[in-house]
């Protein structure tokens, strides 16, 4: 049986009848359980009846009203799952759930079928996969590496070709370091996108729900799917028009970010620095242009999740237990949740306003950049240096990953490279909150896969003018008090006329699409916060109004037009070929 679970791949073939839920999940139990022992990915696998109740829903239900139809998932053992005991990979901990979590419910009301509960660094804390009474979790490439954690056995699923994405959480890195370490893409999307309602917590005010994929673009239709604000998670958030499904597409130009020399580290990895060199290398022929940037404020703000007050927001959901039943709490998350209870609100204010200066920086940084780019990894560590060192090398992994949530900062975590041990290599793109599709449309690009055909949105709309708002003219500042920058300057096609307008305070021009007879008008294009065009919008005055102009490299793009009623005791002005022309030759 062909083993393609890509989400896509699945669906063609449930639809040619080459296998159907029952006996694809079937079999992959089968498999599960046969290679558990050697990778310890699953706490718990949904048994045959256990399976019966979401196969027999499928077979009653035609596969078009499903858009996950008999897709198989796994979870991380801190979601909940009806009926599942959830352990957070501590057994004294552990309770059964009535209810699912949101966006398991989901997901199964959307068809995909649950095939079990997969291994974690206990209580989330950790980044190596190897903290679990349940077993370490061995890398699916490299036995002498751990899969990288806390969700250490949901990427397993995936890589193993067990399950076609799975669940993990996010709050310092648990989503993409894992993605790294095992060849997949890790979205953390926007933290509140996903609803968490139903997680055990880490911390609360920053943890996210992830998703490990094959392809960013399957990354992308699940985000599409799972970003739905809950009333049952007071920490969820509304996505955006412009971050919707549509806005996955293919990618043009874009600036991308890359730390200074002096603020990378790869711990001492002789293959690191070639690996990133051939990623900028790889944006940059995609049409990236590299901006290096100071990340000290980043990685600043990183060292504030285990350093600050943080660690009390940990200790606050495993204190009572720990205290209680010192035994049933691992030595090493003791050893980190030790200093929780020392943390008083003084301190949890200062490094709030710390924070909060920190994230200022970081935000200009970020403000005319599409994305950052880093390693998600500085290097990989190997089970025997865990062993020896287990909070050392557990922080190492965390060193482009802590800053995210903090920040709240969108990051996916793509496949890059292979290392000489033949361990998977990776790269981070990290940008403004509400840019996650944009953010996976640039890492589909990266893998070399196809996109659509339209072009990828991000927070920021771009906008043609030709007139009186052109750098330096009269109405400008109504573009520069909305936050917008010029891209370029460029001309229209060949099909316009432009007309200087009667009347107006300020003189104004018309650009009006025509068959023939027209000729290219000079133009800006400018970059707006999506959240500002409508207020933009709303202050532009008859005849004219915003639609779709024509470049002369055939792009086309939201632009001044005119109403033809508008052009009642105008001038026809073509012949200069732009409006600063025009006004050269009046004065």
């Amino acid at each position: 049986m062909k083993n393609d679970l890509r989400i896509d791949a699945l669906r063609e073939r449930y639809v040619r009848g080459d296998v159907s839920p029952r006996q694809l999940m079937l079999a992959l139990h089968d498999k599960a359980q046969s290679i558990n022992p050697q990778f310890n990915a699953f706490i718990h696998l949904l048994s045959p009846e256990e399976l019966e109740p979401y196969l027999a829903v499928l077979e009653s239900t035609p596969i078009e009203r499903l858009p996950l139809y008999g897709v198989p998932f796994a979870i991380k053992d801190n979601i909940d799952l009806a009926g599942v005991p959830t352990t957070a990979a501590c057994p004294a901990y552990a309770y059964t759930p009535e209810r699912s979590a949101s966006v398991v419910q989901r997901l199964i009301d959307l068809g995909a079928v649950p095939l079990g509960k997969t291994n974690l660094d206990q209580f989330a804390t950790g980044l190596n996969g190897t903290r679990s009474p349940y077993g370490a979790c061995v890398n699916s490439v490299n036995s002498d590496y751990p899969s990288g954690g806390s969700s250490a056995g949901s990427p397993l699923a995936v890589a193993l070709g067990i399950t076609s994405f799975a669940l993990g959480t996010d709050t310092a890195g648990s989503g993409r370091v894992p993605a790294a370490l095992n060849g997949l893409v890790g979205l953390k999307a926007t933290k509140g996108l996903i609803s968490t309602a139903g997680v055990i917590p880490a911390c609360r005010t920053l943890d996210c729900v992830t998703t490990f994929t094959a392809t960013s673009r399957e990354a992308s239709q699940l985000l599409a799917l799972l970003a739905v604000q809950d009333p049952a998670d007071e920490y969820s958030r509304a996505n955006p028009a412009w971050n919707d499904g549509s806005a996955f597409g293919r990618i043009t130009s874009f600036r991308f970010g890359i730390p200074r020399a002096c603020d990378l580290e790869f711990f001492g990895c002789s293959e690191g620095p070639g690996l990133f060199e051939a990623a900028v290398e790889r944006l940059k022929a995609l049409g990236g242009e590299p901006v290096t940037i100071d990340f000290s404020p980043f990685l600043e703000a990183a060292r504030l999740l285990y350093e600050g007050p943080w660690v009390a927001e940990r200790y606050s959901v495993v204190g009572a237990l720990a205290q209680a039943q010192p035994e049933a709490v691992l030595p090493v998350i003791h050893a980190v949740l030790e200093a929780g209870p020392k943390v008083s609100g003084v301190d949890t204010f200062r490094a709030q306003y710390r924070l909060q200066r920190l994230k200022a920086q970081c935000d200009q940084t970020l403000k005319d950049l599409h994305c950052v780019l880093t390693p998600t990894i500085g290097r990989p560590v190997t089970l025997a240096e865990l062993a020896d060192e287990p909070v050392k090398r557990n922080s190492e992994l965390g060193y482009y990953t802590n800053f995210m949530n903090l920040l709240d900062y969108a990051a996916v975590a793509v496949p890059s490279g292979v290392m000489q041990n033949g361990l998977p290599w990776g790269i981070t793109l990290m940008g403004r909150a509400y840019t996650d599709h944009y953010l996976l449309s640039l890492a589909n690009a990266y893998q070399g896969l196809e996109a659509p055909a339209s072009d990828a949105r991000n927070d920021m709309t771009r906008l043609v003018v030709c007139g009186a708002h052109l750098d330096g003219l009269a109405l400008n500042w109504q573009l520069r008090q909305r936050g917008a920058r010029l891209l370029e300057s460029t001309s229209s096609s060949s099909h316009y006329k432009l007309y200087a307008l009667a009347g107006g305070a300020v003189k104004r021009p018309g650009m009006v699409r025509v068959q023939e007879g027209g000729a290219a008008i000079a133009v800006e294009v400018w970059e707006m916060p999506s959240m500002e065009l409508g207020s933009f919008l709303t202050g532009i005055p008859a005849p004219l109004g915003l639609g779709k102009v024509e470049l002369s490299d055939g792009r086309w793009e939201t632009g001044f037009i005119c109403e033809g009623a508008g052009l009642e005791g105008a001038t026809d002005i073509t012949e200069w070929g732009g409006w600063r022309a025009w006004l050269a030759s009046m004065s």
